[in-house]
């Protein structure tokens, strides 16, 4: 294709020595803005709803008939040193899923949902800790430990010859929230710069990983003030991307209220993106809606009517819908239709004549320039 004849050294990552695959995966990403939206996941080949560790399974592929383009993964606990994540997938296996899917042409992203280095609490324990684990912090040599362990799992992430695996690394997320010890009311802006610029350079210089791509990532916002707020500066970031998710209690929900809700959702969805689109153009940065979804997706044509009608005009480079866990405490939480879904047949439709693009796309495209 002609897109893609242009020279993939053209555009270039934040890391100086990113490897010849994450350039390469960087670059096309670049290119393909405006004309294809990348299909996302979250663990989609380790389960789905009334399944666990099936070989080849995946909800996405069993509706659409074929895989995500994009994986999206955890390594929360990692930094423990532990064997399985915070949502008990082991990480040998999310290894394997990492690498088999690369192989496969698709992008994999990585979120770290790491425990609270105060209390030892999940990531949910809200107690102020930022500023303990910088550098001048009682608690750095133990965030760095945790780094050590991040580094580790990321660096064993490699294609059969040994060539390190892409990844869309996306740390420290949905930071103007207040939820997450990280999140702006238990951190200062500088604190949080700081904490991700540590971050940023331990793994690229101290640690020596090449083949990681840097995402920024807010929750919802209504100006560009807001999310800019911790920017932690061009250097720092190959892609901006926020998290926003469409609310509505199911169990009490009339026709009315759903089209009320997708409605303003929608309407949300475009605000922030128009935002996120101005800001990624004049930074020179890659856009992502990094999560999204509306849980057990009780609208049946939400899809092609609301999510792919709000996002379809901007240069988005992929758009990832969380996780299909099943049941979940008393509530069944899931975003993507698994078969027989009242939104199934309008998700096949979202992928038949439009941007949105599933794995096969990119596999025919060597996404990572490997030797055939």
């Amino acid at each position: 294709m002609l897109l893609f004849a242009c020279n993939r050294d053209e555009l270039r990552p934040i890391d100086t020595k990113a490897t010849r695959e994450a350039r390469s995966l960087y670059t096309l990403l670049h290119r393909l803005k405006g004309d294809k939206i990348l299909f996302g996941h979250q663990d989609d080949l380790a389960y789905g709803v009334h399944w666990r560790y099936q070989p080849g399974k995946s909800d996405v592929k069993d509706v659409a008939g074929d895989y995500p383009a994009v994986m999206g993964w955890d390594i929360g606990r990692i930094e423990h040193g532990r064997e399985t994540n915070l949502d008990a997938v082991p990480f040998d296996l999310m290894r394997q899923f990492i690498v088999s899917s690369a192989r496969a042409g698709s992008i994999n992203t990585i979120s770290w949902h790491l425990d609270n280095p105060v209390t030892g609490g999940n990531s949910w324990d809200t107690t102020a800790a930022v500023a303990h684990i910088l550098p001048s912090g009682r608690l750095h040599s133990q965030f760095v430990a945790w780094l050590d362990r991040v580094a580790a799992f990321l660096e064993s992430l490699r294609f059969e010859d040994g060539t390190p695996v892409p990844v869309l690394f996306r740390p420290f997320h949905e930071l103007n929230g207040d939820w997450f010890w990280w999140c702006k009311p238990f951190c200062s802006k500088e604190e949080y710069i700081a904490l991700w610029r540590f971050t940023v350079d331990y793994l690229k210089d101290t640690k020596g990983l090449h083949h990681l791509l840097y995402v920024y990532n807010t929750n919802n916002f209504k100006h560009e003030d807001e999310f800019m707020e911790r920017y932690p500066g061009d250097k720092y970031v190959d892609m901006m991307s926020f998290d926003t998710y469409q609310h509505l209690n199911v169990n009490t929900m009339s026709s009315t209220s759903l089209e009320t809700s997708s409605q303003k959702f929608k309407a949300h969805l475009k605000s922030n993106l128009t935002v996120l689109q101005q800001c990624a153009t004049r930074h020179g940065k890659l856009m992502a809606l990094a999560e999204t979804g509306f849980e057990t997706i009780p609208h049946k044509a939400w899809w092609t009517e609301v999510l792919y009608d709000a996002i379809q005009s901007y240069d988005l480079s992929y758009v990832l819908v969380w996780r299909n866990q099943g049941m979940l405490k008393d509530k069944m939480h899931y975003y993507a239709p698994y078969p027989g879904h009242v939104s199934a047949t309008d998700f096949t439709k979202m992928f038949k004549g439009t941007k949105m693009t599933l794995q096969g796309t990119l596999r025919s495209m060597n996404i990572y320039d490997l030797p055939n």
